[in-house]
């Protein structure tokens, strides 16, 4: 009986969060001058992310790899930041390294993410803590020397949090509910070689304008058609749609392999 209250109460408590996140005040104040005494790396590339409530529940996640594509047919475009550094006489920009892959080709990158526009939100989540975003510009240079490579530009728009230590974090106060997003990146990639240009978007758990790509109400949800440009393994991974796919038995070294060491 205790644990059937504690569960209803649980959902009613998660309905109110929810009402007052759609409902929240997005009236902010300038952030830019006072962010250059933070560091965003902590946003664009944590490990883990910290969920939390009103009520002092806490909970760690593993946070998931980027999820991107390229191209008008959506091929899926992988990138993974490596390292991210904040320069320090240029507090508003941050020295990146990391590596992409499309299909079979990996390419190892460098670039500069700086910070445009930093805003913090009248009223939040939670009253001790602010939240706030940055809007940043991304320029990233693949490696000339290695094949069929070029340059990612575009902006980016990362969502945080400083807590009531004071400090800045990845903002996941929202992570169960639909739609939750982070991180999110539209761009294009150009080649070096033939100066053509394909979009190229990311993000974390959702992708940004991606058309028809994304079905998922409550999660990002490949179509179907899109399974033979790179998506099957993610629709595996998930078992989508509706457990269509029988996952083959694989290596467990190879599915486990992180493609950018």
């Amino acid at each position: 009986m205790i644990i059937a209250l504690r569960h209803i109460a649980f959902i009613v408590l998660t309905f109110l969060l929810f009402g007052k996140t759609y409902a929240q005040d997005t009236t902010t104040t300038d952030f830019f001058n006072q962010i250059k005494t933070y560091d965003l790396s902590t946003v664009l590339v944590a490990d883990s992310i910290l969920i939390e409530d009103r009520e002092d529940g806490k909970e760690k996640f593993k946070r998931a790899e980027i999820l991107g594509f390229i191209g008008d047919d959506y091929q899926r475009f992988f990138i993974h930041f490596v390292s991210v550094i904040q320069n320090p006489t240029s507090p508003h920009d941050y020295l990146v390294y990391g590596k992409t892959k499309v299909k079979e080709t990996i390419c190892s990158f460098q670039g500069i993410i700086t910070i445009r526009q930093a805003r913090i939100y009248k009223s939040g989540e939670i009253p001790t803590y602010k939240q706030g975003f940055a809007t940043c510009d991304v320029i990233l240079y693949e490696d000339k020397k290695q094949p069929s490579t070029g340059f990612i530009k575009g902006k980016l728009k990362s969502e945080f949090l400083i807590d009531n230590k004071g400090q800045l974090r990845y903002d996941a106060l929202m992570f169960v509910a639909d739609g939750f997003s982070n991180n999110q990146f539209v761009g294009s990639w150009t080649s070096f070689k033939t100066n053509a240009s394909k979009k190229c978007n990311w993000g974390d758990y959702r992708i940004p304008e991606c058309g028809d790509l994304d079905i998922g109400a409550g999660e990002f949800s490949v179509k179907e058609k899109y399974g033979k440009n790179g998506w099957l393994s993610y629709m595996l991974e998930n078992m989508a749609p509706n457990d269509a796919i029988v996952k083959p038995i694989g290596d467990k070294k190879a599915e486990n392999k992180k493609w950018w060491e």
